[in-house]
C-alpha cells in the first residue's frame, strides 16, 4: 500500500516514515510544506495521504487546502488529516468534501501505533475515520442522545448497523418517508445542520457508538 506523508516537523516526519514502512507500507514521498504537497499527490497518486493540517508557509490550514485541491484534481484520493488540536472549521470542511474517503485524527493518537495503523488502512480502504474527540466537539455534546425519542433511537441504532432507509423501514414496519423524517429530526437534535454531505449520517452513528 502506497502512502504519502506531509509533516513539517523532521522528527515526526521521519518517525511516521519508519513506522509505516515497518508495517508494510511503501512511503512514496514525504514532504514538509503546503506548496510541495499538491504536486506530490498528483504525481504519486498514493493509496492514502497522511497530512498535517498546519504546514509551512502559513501554518494555518495549508495541509488541508492542498489535500482538498488535490482531491478536486484526483477524485476519491483518500486523505487522513492529523491535527494537534480539534479544529472544528477544518474538520467540517473536510467532511463536506465528498470526493473519497477521509480521516481526522489528533496527533496524540499516533502514540497508539496499532490504532494509528488501523486508521491509515481503513481510510485507504474507503472508510471514514474520525477521532472521538473531534466527533464530540463537532456534535457539541451538550446535545445528549437522551433528547431523542425511543423511535429516533431505534432508527439511529439501525443506522449504526449499516442499514439503508429502505431496510430500516421494513424492519420497523413504517414507510421510508417516516424513516427520513425520524433521521432529519435526530440530525436536528444532535446539532447536525442541513448539508449536502452524507457525512451527517456518519457523525450521528459515531455519536451513538461513543455514547
Amino acid at each position: 500500500m502506497r502512502v504519502l506523508i506531509a509533516e513539517d516537523q523532521p522528527l515526526l516526519r521521519d518517525g511516521l516514515t519508519r513506522m509505516l514502512t515497518a508495517y508494510g507500507f511503501e512511503v512514496v514521498a514525504a514532504v514538509a510544506d503546503g506548496p510541495s504537497l499538491t504536486p506530490a499527490l498528483l504525481e504519486h497518486r498514493p493509496d492514502v495521504a497522511v497530512v498535517d493540517v498546519r504546514l509551512p508557509p502559513t501554518f494555518t490550514d495549508e495541509g488541508l487546502r492542498a489535500a482538498i485541491a488535490a482531491r478536486h484534481a484526483c477524485p476519491a484520493l483518500p486523505v487522513l488529516i492529523l491535527s494537534q488540536y480539534v479544529e472544528q472549521l477544518y474538520a467540517r470542511e473536510l467532511l463536506s468534501d465528498r470526493a473519497g474517503s477521509v480521516g481526522y485524527l489528533l496527533k496524540d493518537r499516533i502514540g497508539d501505533v496499532g490504532q494509528f495503523i488501523d486508521a491509515v488502512r481503513q481510510v485507504a480502504s474507503g472508510a471514514t475515520v474520525m477521532d472521538p474527540e473531534v466527533v464530540a466537539q463537532l456534535l457539541h455534546r451538550r446535545s445528549s442522545l437522551s433528547v431523542l425519542t425511543p423511535r429516533e433511537r431505534d432508527v439511529l441504532r439501525l443506522m449504526a448497523e449499516g442499514r439503508s432507509n429502505a431496510a430500516i423501514a421494513e424492519l420497523m414496519t413504517i414507510t421510508e418517508k417516516s424513516v427520513s423524517n425520524h433521521i432529519n429530526a435526530l440530525f436536528a437534535k444532535l446539532g447536525l445542520q442541513p448539508s449536502t454531505s452524507d457525512h451527517r449520517r456518519v457523525l450521528a452513528v459515531l455519536a451513538y457508538l461513543n455514547q
